[in-house]
């Protein structure tokens, strides 16, 4: 299977290896194709949204079934064969928001 290079912002429904399902995941790693490790580093999509800060509200988005929230608590790492498919991209200011949830969530 060829590479699929996903890039950072971009949602993807992906294998989680969770319950025989997939999910759709936010990509944040860097843009690497020469990485050392074949890893990209992930955060889910849920619908249950609690009102914290580790969450950040997309809203309605045209390629999501349901208003969703990024969890940026449930940061994890896949390889890139386990993405089946783009579903879209988060614009700049929702990545900025992101990354200001991912720099409160790990304290950098």
């Amino acid at each position: 299977m060829p590479l699929m290079n996903a890039k950072p912002g971009e949602i993807w429904l992906a294998d989680l290896g969770l319950a025989a399902k997939t999910r759709p995941v936010l990509i944040v790693s860097r843009f690497d194709p020469d990485a050392p490790r074949a890893l990209l580093t992930y955060l889910p999509l849920t619908t249950q949204q609690r009102g914290s800060r580790y969450e950040i509200q997309l809203g309605d988005l045209p390629f999501l079934h349901q208003t969703s929230v990024v969890n940026v608590q449930g940061i994890g790492s896949l390889i890139e064969p386990r993405l089946e498919r783009k579903l879209g991209q988060l614009s700049a200011a929702t990545m900025a928001k992101v990354k200001d949830a991912l720099r409160f969530a790990l304290e950098l």
